[in-house]
């Protein structure tokens, strides 16, 4: 079982200012799977239990001369401590610039080794970063779990497959930070948010407890997917009457979910994303939350980079 790979300026970029800091905020610990064309960040997909989130990248978005083997197809996957992963990378890049060229000069190597640690008898796994200088190196190590066996590998695989079902109505929410402003507001009311989207192109959200009810509509949005015309009789509707009466055509779902969890799915913010979309899968199995990335000035999809979140429902929702 082999790894070793050369950090791009880019995925440098990629990694330590974006997706790594968004990464430590959806949990401590994730997995990371390489295979021979992608590297993959999962959290929560083996334990199902909070929000699943899935960063992909091709392997020219973030590595060069990238190498990889296994008798498991050339796939590994192992559990890493998100923290402990920017950090290495952070002071790596702080090395190179300084005794180097910058990360563009090939000096930042990344790969797997096993080493025998102080006061230990048996070989530890490591993620091992190599920053080269003009005249010395420094190596730092990152301890990871042992890496996942073959039928480990294979569960984390179909998880990760059955993760990638889009749901059949997308709507795009324009405006993060007007949402994230709001949803810290709910924390202070309750701990269960109804979120319900519409093929009109409205998401509402609203918290509700014995003594109040707090809520709020983003209306006429872009749609993906599944589409349909909102009634004119609807329009001098309230908010929470529009979505019941859409709920009951079948033109919305409705489901529930923490607002804890809604609330850390937000911090994806911090990888930057030019456009997030929101949408409830299936007989409401859960709530997704997509997030797309351009081409530098364009606005083309960045095929080689993918980023979404999964929240699980506290309700079976309505479908």
């Amino acid at each position: 079982m082999k790894f070793k790979a050369f950090l791009t300026e880019h995925g440098v970029n990629l990694l330590e200012r974006r997706f790594l800091p968004a990464l430590d905020k959806m949990g401590k610990i994730c997995h990371l799977f390489l295979t021979r064309d992608h590297a993959i960040f999962l959290h929560n997909l083996l334990n199902g239990d909070g929000v699943q989130c899935i960063a992909q990248f091709r392997k020219e978005a973030l590595f060069d001369d990238y190498r990889i083997s296994s008798q498991n197809e050339d796939r590994i996957a192992f559990a890493i401590d998100v923290s402990l992963l920017l950090r290495a990378v952070r002071s790596s890049v702080s090395i190179c610039t300084e005794f180097a060229n910058g990360p563009s000069a090939n000096c930042l190597q990344i790969k797997l080794v096993k080493k025998l640690p102080l006061n230990c008898t048996q070989p530890m796994p490591f993620l091992t970063f190599e920053t080269k200088g003009y005249k010395s190196a420094v190596i730092q190590d990152v301890p990871i779990s042992k890496p996942l066996s073959r039928a480990q590998v294979l569960e984390l695989q179909t998880a990760l497959e059955l993760a990638q079902d889009i749901p059949r109505t997308l709507v795009q929410v324009p405006d993060l930070n007007q949402l994230q402003n709001f949803v810290e507001r709910m924390k202070q009311v309750g701990d269960m948010l109804n979120v319900s989207i519409s093929k009109y192109g409205d998401l509402h959200v609203q918290i509700s407890t014995t003594l109040i009810t707090l809520g709020a509509e983003f209306h006429k949005l872009l749609v993906i997917g599944e589409q349909a015309e909102a009634p004119s009789d609807d329009r001098n509707q309230s908010a929470q009457t529009r979505s019941e009466r859409a709920i009951s055509r079948g033109d919305a779902q409705l489901v529930q979910v923490s607002v804890k969890h809604f609330s850390r799915s937000l911090h994806c913010h911090l990888a930057k994303p030019d456009c997030t979309f929101y949408g409830i899968a299936p007989q409401g199995s859960c709530l997704t939350v997509i997030f797309q990335f351009f081409i530098p000035g364009t606005h083309q999809t960045d095929k080689s980079i993918s980023l979404h979140c999964r929240l699980p429902v506290l309700d079976p929702g309505s479908s």
